[in-house]
């Protein structure tokens, strides 16, 4: 491991093993790249020289628990980017927990690790910033969708110190060019206009000055190179449970069951939650007796309908240390839950999304790598019993949309992270029948002013996103409703909007006050 020290932007000393190494007066950025080419099997710390005291070496190979991880902490009250790159990025990585270990590309300055492959591996294609804090936003901006591990991690420190760093000074020149040089081009119009709209600031010049700048861009095999071998052991008992919430589908229930049942590595108990709101009815599910299953069967029969009712009763009865958490009307192979701990095992990792694809589903159109994903998926995900024993579906959310979204939230604010695994696949048939497919009446659904948007939608974005990302998502919808909305007068279509945003919140609060 080789420590950087660095003050103003420079670096100030080093140390390796006790030697000091070697660096010029060139940037952050540059030296850095120097040294992961003499040292290519490091891992790299960058520390703040007024932290020195505080870095919390003991912790570096628990947090840095395979090459691919770059984590850092900001111990400012805001980040090196403006709040108003909300306006732009509607992404969950925005919103960072400082509390805990928390997805994002946003990085700070003040500690920051990074191993030495990965710096080499980026070394052709990037840009060496003066800046070492665009240097480092830039550069994981453009990774982390392709595979590298980004963090905010308070472990990185022995403890939080009385020294809180300045807030960072805004800089509309450096926004505009960050979006102009990260995001399609019409995100800096979106901004000016956000930033008009609801800061009443006019930007122009900083709008200008994008023209002077181009996209950028990395290859999606950058790094591919880098294999992922986690030192986390992340299984012990290795017992998994598997959760199916099921309304109406009684033949596609027999068939995962059968998948199930022919699994080369066999679930502990399978947890079905029947739904049916007729009065007087009993269950469908004649063969979960009359068939001799190779695992347990707790089977729930309940006439109140609602996916977050019922997962929430299934996620009652887990006792393995892990969870499948399925639909009642997808396909496995037979080796889908060995597969799965092996990508567990492998890259050291406690939630996991399959890919999870209808059978006609465009091959081309699928994602084919490991990486940090914005998603979370109820039926096509594994994940560690203990880190949701506290949790519960936000029944808010119920027949409507967002409780999958928002229970990776939860996940994701205890501190941990989801990973989106394109293998072992998943097949949904979407099945014609059953589910959820009869229209319930919603609250609002005879009010002569629609919501717009959907008050289940409104409510996510209250519980989980920034206060730009909510208005720059206003912005966005308005622009997007327009085209399939039938007022076409620019000055009607605007007031009836602003009534129906409105009574969307009005609606999400009312929600939000339910739980």
């Amino acid at each position: 491991m080789i420590i950087i020290y660095h003050q103003n932007n420079k670096i100030i000393e080093t140390d390796f093993e006790g030697k000091t190494v070697i660096f010029s007066k060139k940037s952050i950025a540059s030296n850095l790249f120097d040294i992961a080419g003499k040292y290519p099997e490091e891992l790299i710390i960058l520390c703040h020289q007024d932290l020195k005291s505080n870095l919390n070496t003991n912790k570096v190979q628990e947090i840095f628990h395979h090459k691919r991880i770059v984590a850092s902490y900001n111990l400012s009250a805001d980040s090196f980017l403006p709040e108003a790159i909300g306006y732009v990025d509607s992404s969950l990585f925005l919103n960072v927990k400082k509390e805990v270990s928390y997805p994002t590309w946003m990085m700070s300055t003040h500690v920051v690790g990074i191993h030495a492959e990965v710096l080499n591996a980026l070394k052709k294609h990037v840009f060496e910033d003066s800046d070492f804090g665009y240097f480092l936003n830039s550069v994981l901006k453009l990774a982390m969708p392709l595979g590298l591990y980004c963090y905010s991690e308070p472990k990185l420190l022995i403890k939080r110190p009385d020294l809180i760093f300045p807030k960072f000074k805004k800089n509309n020149f450096l926004l505009f060019r960050f979006v102009k040089q990260h995001y399609k081009t019409r995100w800096i119009f979106l901004l000016f206009l956000n930033l008009f709209i609801y800061e009443r600031k006019f930007a122009l010049f900083p709008l200008f000055f994008t023209l002077f700048y181009n996209k950028r861009h990395l290859k999606d095999n950058v790094l591919e190179q880098i294999e992922i071998k986690s030192k986390k052991k992340v299984v012990k008992e290795g017992t998994i449970d598997v959760i199916i919430p099921t309304i109406g589908r009684k033949k596609y229930l027999h068939d995962f069951l059968t998948d199930l049942a022919l699994q080369t590595y066999l679930p502990n108990t399978v947890v079905i939650v029947e739904q049916n709101p007729l009065k007087d009815s009993v269950s469908e599910l004649d063969f979960i007796k009359s068939n001799n299953w190779p695992f347990r069967i707790k089977h729930i029969f309940t006439h109140q309908t609602g996916a977050c009712n019922a997962r929430n009763l299934a996620l009652a009865e887990i006792s393995s240390e892990w969870v499948f958490m399925a639909d009642d009307d997808i396909r496995i192979n037979k080796a889908f839950l060995e597969e799965g701990f092996e990508v567990i095992k492998k890259e050291g990792i406690e939630q996991a999304t399959f890919g999870c694809y209808a059978p006609d589903y465009d091959e081309s159109k699928k994602i084919k790598r490991r990486f940090q994903s914005g998603n979370f998926g109820s039926g096509c995900s594994i994940v560690k019993s203990k880190n949701i024993e506290s949790l519960y579906y936000n029944t808010s959310f119920e027949f409507g949309y967002g409780e999958d979204s928002d229970y990776g939230m939860q996940i994701r604010n205890l501190g941990f992270d989801v990973i989106h695994s394109p293998q072992p696949e998943i097949i949904h048939l979407k099945a014609p029948i059953g589910g959820f497919r009869e229209k319930h009446i919603m609250p609002w659904t005879n009010d002569l002013i629609q919501p717009k948007p959907s008050p289940t939608v409104m409510l996510y974005n209250l519980l989980n996103v920034t206060r730009t990302q909510l208005k720059g998502y206003k912005t966005t919808l308005f622009f997007k409703y327009y085209r399939v909305q039938k007022i076409k007068n620019p000055v009607k279509y605007y007031n009836n909007y602003k009534v129906q945003w409105d009574r969307s919140l009005y609606w999400a609060n009312k929600l939000n006050r339910k739980e």
